[in-house]
Order: structure tokens, then C-alpha cells, then sequence
């Protein structure tokens, strides 16, 4: 009976080697989260430092990020210098060699549509502009399918076995992406050439994805928060055009968009351009679908 139960024992004891650790990745934001998730399956294990409802231009630096970073295989970063303040110094004082290499970085905007790349040379006069072209390119769902793809060929190199469940995670990625862009195209085709004003430029990929337009910011320049002068120009520019939407992210001011709406007659909306902004949006799709059914929603409300 002993020697049958050794006899097993070492059977588990030369099958742990063989079992696949799972892959470490750390994503700069929770969208590149979800959809690593989605991609890697039970084969990854997946930490992003940007929560949904925080600004990923500015993120305090946290020991338990530094942690994350040395433990980690793969990095996936946003990159287009959104995440410039930040990540930096985090990679310096992480000193992992693994995502210091390109073997362990994704660079997700590599595979991406980029949108409002300067043609001129950029200087701090013309605020927080970023030189490489706009980095909310993710709010485009074709984008997003681009990024799931490379993420699907980056794991299938770090992982030569779980190739063939990266693949099939894929494939299933876009059939329900399909399906879902189907839709979200039934929903606002109705509103098609709407213009919208927004606090911050973040969304240019999701306006000209579902064909809205953005008539002004409410942001004088990216980065800069409104002066009086620019506010009363806004008022003048929605009333004038009859806008019928302000939208702005979670982690801004609301003070002067409620007081441009409550001028105008605007609705104002919440906008959320990330996973996990809200408890709602648990997924990469389901920051299109809160979206786009608040979107419908406040223009319902004009009627």
C-alpha cells in the first residue's frame, strides 16, 4: 500500500515541471487588460495599473505596481506617450531585463488606426498635445480587434504551446466583436452626423468609428482646464449650432460643463472610456455598449 502511495507521489512530483506557469502580463491600462485577458485565457495571469475611472495620463506610482513589473513576462502599454509621466520611472526602477526587450513589450498602438498625428513640430504652447498622434485609439472597436491580434501572435511567441488556445481565444474574440459592431451600428446609425462637444480630445477614433463629430472642447488646449473667455465661446458655439450633447470623462471637473449644459440646454453625459469605469463595464465590449446606450439615451431625451 506505502509503496503504491510513493509510486504516486512521484508521479506528481515529475508532472509539476511540465505544467505550464501561467504567462505574467501587466497592462498600463484596464482595456488592454480585458482584452489580454480575452486573448490569454487560463494560460495568463493579468495586472493593470490604470484603473477604468482614473485619468491614464496621470497615475500615481504605487510600490505594488514595481512589484508586478519585475514579476512580469510581458508589458502592454498604450504608448503614443500617453503614459509618459508615469511608466518611466516605474521601468527604471523595476529593472526587469524580460520587458525592457521587445520579446517583452507590446506596443498596442503599433497595430492601431492613430488618428491627429501633428504635421507640425509640437512645443507646450499648444498644451498637452501628444506628438505621435492621439493615443485613445482604443475606443475604435476595429482597433480593439487589431490589438487582439497581436496580442493572440505576442503570447503565441512567449508560449509556443498555447499557440493553438490563443488562436481559438481569438477567433472567438472577433465573432462576438462581429456581432456586437452589427449592434452598436443598428443603435446609432439613427444619429449619424451628430456633432458632440467634449471636455478632453479622447475621442476622435470613437467619433469617426460611428460617424459623430466633435464641434468644440471644452478644454481651451489639450490639458489646459477652461478659462471664462473660452467657456462663454462654447455656450455661444452650442447654442448657435444646437449641440445637443456634452460629453466628458469620469476624472474631470464637472463645475463648468454643468454650467455650459444648464446655459444651453445641452445634455450632459458621463462618458466612460474605460473597463471597469463603472461595475457595468466588466469587458472590453461593455464599455461600447454602456456608451453607446447612454449615448442613445440622452439624444432620446431631446426629442
Amino acid at each position: 500500500m506505502k509503496s503504491r502511495a510513493f509510486f504516486a507521489f512521484l508521479l506528481i512530483v515529475h508532472a509539476l515541471p511540465c505544467q505550464a506557469a501561467a504567462l505574467r502580463i501587466v497592462t498600463t491600462t484596464a482595456d488592454l487588460g480585458s482584452l489580454a485577458t480575452q486573448i490569454g485565457g487560463d494560460r495568463v495571469a493579468v495586472t493593470s495599473i490604470c484603473k477604468g475611472y482614473q485619468d491614464p495620463h496621470f497615475v500615481e506610482a504605487k510600490p505594488s505596481y514595481l512589484l508586478e513589473l519585475r514579476r512580469a513576462d510581458l508589458l502592454v502599454a498604450v504608448a503614443l506617450e500617453l503614459e509618459v509621466g508615469w511608466l518611466p520611472p516605474l521601468l527604471q526602477q523595476a529593472r526587469n531585463p524580460k520587458i525592457l526587450s521587445p520579446a517583452g513589450y507590446l506596443d498596442a498602438s503599433s497595430s492601431s488606426e492613430i488618428l491627429e498625428k501633428p504635421k507640425e513640430q509640437v512645443t507646450r504652447a499648444m498644451g498637452d498635445v501628444h506628438p505621435f498622434g492621439n493615443p485613445h485609439y482604443w475606443l475604435d472597436p476595429e482597433n480593439g480587434r487589431a490589438i487582439a491580434r497581436a496580442l493572440a501572435a505576442k503570447l503565441s511567441e512567449l508560449d509556443i504551446p498555447g499557440k493553438p488556445v490563443y488562436e481559438k481565444n481569438l477567433a472567438d474574440f472577433e465573432s462576438k466583436l462581429s456581432e456586437k459592431e452589427k449592434e452598436w451600428a443598428r443603435k446609432m446609425a439613427p444619429y449619424a452626423g451628430t456633432e458632440v462637444v467634449t471636455y478632453h480630445n479622447s475621442w476622435p477614433n470613437f467619433l469617426k468609428y460611428f460617424g459623430l463629430h466633435a464641434a468644440g472642447y471644452i478644454e481651451p488646449k489639450p490639458g489646459i482646464p477652461p478659462t471664462p473667455s473660452h467657456t462663454l465661446e462654447i455656450i455661444n458655439l452650442i447654442s448657435s449650432r444646437k449641440v445637443p450633447l456634452i460629453l466628458i470623462e469620469p476624472y474631470f471637473d464637472t463645475k463648468t460643463p454643468r454650467f455650459i449644459a444648464s446655459k444651453t440646454g445641452a445634455t450632459l453625459l458621463i462618458f466612460y472610456p474605460s473597463v471597469g469605469g463603472v461595475p457595468e463595464i466588466k469587458d472590453y465590449f461593455s464599455v461600447f455598449d454602456y456608451d453607446i446606450d447612454l449615448f442613445v439615451k440622452g439624444m432620446g431625451a431631446k426629442k
